[in-house]
């Protein structure tokens, strides 16, 4: 199925970013620690991973030591963002954090003029305005009785989580540029990643670091689904796609979570925070869509 979807990327983005929208819920189902669900979604993940990377390097040899380098710290990145996010999910529930998780698109291209300097594009001030609004509103600030045991520090979680995830898909990017080997760069990412959240598990101190069942089942369907299909999709579609038309597709995610958290846990946020998804979501597609534009405007 993959060299198939490598012709066509934008379906394959749409793909995987449909397969992870799936995991927040399988994160709440499994009802382990934050620490725990990184740790195991990613080791379980390992075995599949590990052929696949082994039979691109007997067919088309070893990856370059600065591939794996990047696939390394990527790797590191999205455990810490995997965790703070879990922690999110416990206070805000599955749809919510996962909205906040993806303004990533807003918020990096002020730390790049901040660090470097670079131009903040246009789309990204119109858009602004509206995230900012829409995360006050799924905070609860405005009002009382808001969805979520903790909504601000729910939000909190969320938004750091998404500005490591941004990092993470940068770095990514860049360490896959390789179109022929995919799975190389993500085994090489699990297995960082899992390695990470072990070390995080056992300072935070784990009492059961093994889940028993069913929690053990939720996370190995987590592990074949996000991290093994829906991640290797999405590497095939990164390196392929314009960053614009990368953001726009990932959006499909929090919609898809938002809509999947409410039929399959209950979770009813308010009126007021369905909005600010409804805004934060808007201002995602609108920094795609005007970024398609301008490309096509310079063509």
């Amino acid at each position: 199925m993959l060299p198939a979807l490598t012709e066509r990327p934008a379906l394959a983005g749409a793909l995987g970013a449909l397969t992870i929208a799936f995991t927040a819920i399988l994160v709440a189902k499994a009802s382990v620690s934050p620490a725990a669900a990184a740790l195991w979604r990613c080791a379980y993940a390992l075995p599949i991973l590990g052929a696949l990377a082994f039979a691109e390097q007997r067919r088309f040899g070893s990856r370059s030591r600065r591939e794996r380098q990047l696939a390394a710290f990527a790797g590191a990145v999205f455990a810490v963002n995997m965790i703070i996010w879990h922690y999110a999910i416990r206070d805000i529930g599955a749809g919510l954090s996962t909205v906040l998780g993806n303004i990533q698109v807003v918020v990096v291209p002020f730390l790049a003029w901040a660090i470097l300097r670079e131009r903040i594009p246009r789309s990204i001030l119109v858009a602004l305005p509206l995230v900012c609004v829409g995360v006050l509103f799924v905070s609860g600030a405005l009002e009382d009785g808001a969805y979520g045991s903790n909504p601000p520090r729910g939000v909190a979680f969320a938004t750091g989580a998404g500005l490591l995830y941004a990092s993470f898909l940068l770095i990514q990017r860049a360490g896959s540029m390789d179109l022929r080997r995919p799975a190389g760069a993500m085994f090489d990412m699990t297995l960082v990643a899992t390695l990470t959240a072990l070390i995080v598990e056992l300072i935070l101190g784990a009492d059961n670091l093994v889940p028993a069942w069913p929690s053990a089942g939720w996370l190995i369907l987590l592990a074949l689904t996000s991290q093994v299909l829906g991640w290797l999709l999405i590497t095939v579609s990164l390196p392929r796609l314009p960053a614009a038309m990368t953001s726009m597709i990932l959006t499909i995610q929090p919609i898809g979570s938002v809509i999947l958290g409410a039929v399959l846990l209950a979770e009813a946020p308010s009126a007021l925070q369905l909005a600010g998804c409804a805004l934060i979501l808007l201002g995602l597609v609108s920094v795609g869509t005007m970024e398609r534009a301008a490309v096509r405007a310079r063509r």
